[in-house]
């Protein structure tokens, strides 16, 4: 083993719990620090786990759990944006609301008696020889052997890491979804299949809901300049559906979907963002998992799933390895090259969706 007898985990979202399950059975302590004062429960919007994302999770005792949450999705569709199908690819993940995988996370940390400390946002780090001291801006301290950053793509402890470290990056896309009561008809449209289609204007994504209860929806809207979130709270719900309506006014199945779509659902995501490659993901007593580190455009369909796996395979290299530097090396070399291959083929997808300009 690593030597590591305790990490501290900074972000409490989903790589970092994950991160701590994986320590736990590791033989690795780990408490979690999140920079909000409150758990962020029912925050999010909708993600597609992957094969891999969720063989992860069942590492970390959460397969039954998981599978109790979400839809099934078996098949990957993809569309001309007339209706006529291009082709298909199985994929047999789930797709769910982030809210539900952060409540069996919570769920989960505590049965495990694993402490998330909210409120305590990194300020500074303090290594030496024999261990590492996190910060807090409220006065707080906390000691451990390891620091690992799973803060997100603003991540804090990137910075710390490497202070030329770059950060995310504007896909050139807004997301608009929502939920319809359209009901999809003819083969190939049951519930457990997601429909991807390049409309005449924007991209459109597509599911049933189980038994018939309506359609789930989502618009890739090409924009230029990133929106704040305070600018795209300003443009009503009724608004964003509108343009959504108008973009796909010649796109099929689009058009009858967002016919019947309710306003009251649809949510805005101004903030698509990817991580570019980042030089270092550790140095020292600090290392980097989840979207800190390797965030691809949610085109990739992989964002939770690569975050996940990595929180996994760190755990695993620090309770094999013998010592920290090799355990972290080995990290590194396991895992950049699978997220940054993602990375680029979804970077070539995003390009497509954001050719013209809205």
């Amino acid at each position: 083993m690593s030597g590591t007898r305790k990490a501290l985990v900074v972000g409490g979202g989903i790589a970092g719990p994950v991160t701590a399950l994986a320590l736990r059975r590791a033989g690795i302590a780990a408490e979690v620090f999140e920079a909000y004062e409150s758990p962020a429960d029912g925050i999010g919007g909708t993600f597609m786990i992957a094969p891999n994302g969720l063989a992860a999770l069942a590492a970390v005792g959460l397969e039954e759990q998981v599978g109790e949450v979400g839809q099934l999705i078996r098949r990957m569709v993809m569309e001309d944006g007339k209706g006529g199908v291009l082709g298909e690819l199985p994929v047999g993940g789930r797709v769910m609301r982030r809210a539900e995988l952060y409540a069996v996370l919570q769920r989960r940390l505590g049965e495990e008696d694993i402490a998330v400390r909210y409120g305590r946002r990194l300020v500074g780090v303090d290594e030496g020889p024999g261990g590492v001291t996190a910060r807090f801006a409220d006065g707080s301290a906390a000691e451990g052997d390891l620091l690992i950053g799973a803060d997100g793509t603003r991540s804090v402890v990137r910075g710390l890491i490497d202070p030329a470290a770059p950060g995310p990056r504007y896909t050139g896309l807004i997301g608009v979804g929502g939920y319809s009561a359209h009901r999809l008809e003819g083969p190939g449209r049951g519930g457990e299949s997601v429909h991807f289609a390049h409309g005449t204007r924007a991209f459109f994504g597509y599911w049933g809901l189980p038994e018939g209860a309506g359609t789930a929806w989502f618009s890739n809207i090409p924009q230029p300049g990133q929106l704040t979130a305070e600018e795209a709270r300003a443009v009503t719900k009724e608004e964003w559906l509108a343009l959504a309506r108008e973009l796909h006014a010649e796109d099929l199945p689009a058009r009858d979907v967002l016919a019947e779509a309710d306003a009251a659902s649809v949510e805005v995501f101004p903030r698509l963002e990817i991580m570019p490659s980042v030089p270092h993901w550790y140095r020292d007593r600090m290392v980097l998992v989840g979207d800190s580190v390797h965030a691809p455009s949610n085109s990739s369909g992989q964002g939770v799933s690569l975050a996940v796996e990595s929180a996994v395979e760190l755990a695993r290299c620090l309770h094999e390895l013998p010592d920290l530097a090799s355990a972290l090396a080995a990290y590194e070399a396991a895992r950049r090259p699978v997220v940054e291959e993602v990375a680029a083929r979804a970077a070539v997808v995003n390009a497509q969706k954001a050719r013209t300009a809205v």
